[in-house]
């Protein structure tokens, strides 16, 4: 039941702004910046998808950014009852929780590849350390050679384990609840994280190809536009930033009253910006430092990448430091993914948080397992989930933030002079533009690749 358009809420939120800052950006700045962002732009022409992911970025994702948080904040439940309970209060169809099962979908699909990619990490950890690299030393195909043994069946066993401590450190951290575990964690990893990168960034100023990485990502050409990049880009900005997977949502939920949730959106927005950018110069500094071409696809990290940090100075200590940063990233993003399924349910079956966090544990383990065995399904399932499921999560956000909730719930959440701006923004230019290029996009990449993408 509503209060004065309120619904009744969680008892447990994020202790300090801060916390919520630091869980926020952690729940964005994972993989998605460090593996996907660096090899979907070097896929992509560079400074051309750099452009269109700024623009999709702050014309799409950043308002749609808004509005989960202000859905999550206002009903202070998890992401499903979230939509239901404002579609109540609304006087509308509970059906339109719909809308949140498609984005926990989403999250469930990301986390099975996710964790499997930070077992990778993990895997080449002591192959880092260890100055196994330095073997690699213009040597392009025996670092092939190496990613195809670490990923392969006869390595199952090894990548299996890698799996299940990654899964049972983020069931952990989720198990202990919001305050002792995510929050908790987030205010560790996220400073951590911060100071590694800033270090690489300079380790790549002073030994890198700095200024060829600088050029490759502001370089612009026409012929490197298309609805196929388009579609990239947007994909990119929704699995950056957790929108349209009901993970903002989901984070939402524990924002205390006062919290200003614009304010809040754009520092989220901003520093997942900061950071994708700071790692793809990171990432092809070393990479150009060798001559190695940018369009490796998601193997770029793995293949392209040691071989340029064989032939730096420190080349194994940067390497460590290079891998544990990614490993970091990606255990804040995925503890927000499962924190998605956790909370609902804790809320809706009766099961504790223990217990919910080890269920849904265990099944992303033996899903998981299947991409180990099978890594090629993995380019499949992020396409699916992150070109296809998102921005359609993205779009019925729009509808529903901009069309059915009512319009003085939203205005209260932000405050008039955002809302003027906000409103016209997720009425028409969100899903207009999702729908022109989800379309077109999807159309044009299967000419381009068919349906064994």
């Amino acid at each position: 039941m509503t209060i004065a358009g309120r619904v009744d809420r969680k008892s447990e939120t994020w202790s300090s702004r801060f916390g919520f800052i630091m869980a926020a950006v952690g729940s964005s700045v994972g993989l998605g910046n460090i593996w996907r962002f660096t090899y979907t732009t070097g896929e992509n022409g560079g400074g051309a998808f750099v452009i269109a992911y700024l623009v999709c970025l702050a014309l799409i994702a950043f308002p749609l950014l808004a509005a989960e948080y202000a859905i999550g904040r206002r009903s202070g439940h998890s992401a499903v009852e979230s939509v239901q309970a404002l579609a109540r209060a609304s006087g509308k169809s509970e059906l339109w929780g719909g809308v949140a099962w498609l984005g926990m979908l989403s999250a469930f699909f990301i986390l099975t590849f996710y964790c499997v990619v930070s077992a990778w990490f993990m895997a080449y950890i002591p192959f880092a350390i260890s100055g196994a690299f330095a073997n690699d030393v213009g040597l392009l195909e025996q670092s092939q050679q190496r990613f195809d043994a670490v990923t392969s069946k006869e390595n199952l066993p090894a990548l299996l384990g890698y799996l299940a401590i990654f899964i049972g450190l983020a069931v952990t951290v989720v198990g202990r609840g919001v305050k002792r575990g995510i929050e908790r964690a987030s205010t560790i990893l996220m400073p951590v994280f911060i100071l590694v990168l800033l270090i690489l960034l300079g380790f790549g100023i002073a030994n890198g190809a700095f200024g060829e990485a600088l050029s490759f990502l502001t370089r612009v050409r026409a012929e490197d536009f298309s609805f196929s990049m388009l579609l990239d880009a947007l994909a990119q900005s929704f699995f950056a930033t957790g929108v349209g997977a009901a993970v903002m949502i989901t984070y939402g939920a524990y924002l205390k009253g006062d919290a200003d949730v614009p304010r809040s959106s754009a520092i989220v927005a901003l520093s997942d910006t900061a950071v994708a950018l700071v790692a793809a110069l990171v990432v092809f500094s070393l990479v150009f430092a060798v001559g190695s071409e940018p369009n490796a696809g998601f193997s770029l990290l793995f293949v392209n990448l040691p071989i340029g940090l064989a032939q730096m100075p420190f080349g194994a200590l940067i390497g460590g430091a290079f891998f544990l940063l990614a490993l970091f990233a990606a255990l804040a993003s995925s503890i927000a993914l499962m924190e998605v399924a956790v909370s609902w349910l804790d809320e809706r079956t009766g099961v504790t948080r223990w217990g919910a966090a080890l269920g849904v544990g265990f099944t992303v383990f033996i899903i998981g397992a299947g991409y180990v065995y099978s890594r090629e399904y993995i380019g499949f399932v992020d396409f699916v989930a992150s070109s296809l499921l998102m921005p359609l999560g993205g779009f019925l956000i729009a509808i529903f933030a901009g069309w059915i909730i009512e319009k003085k719930m939203m205005q209260a959440e932000f405050g008039m002079p955002f809302f003027r701006i906000w409103q016209p923004l997720v009425r028409w230019v969100v899903p207009i533009a999702i729908g022109v290029i989800l379309v077109l996009g999807v159309w044009e990449k299967v000419h381009e690749v068919g349906f064994g993408y």
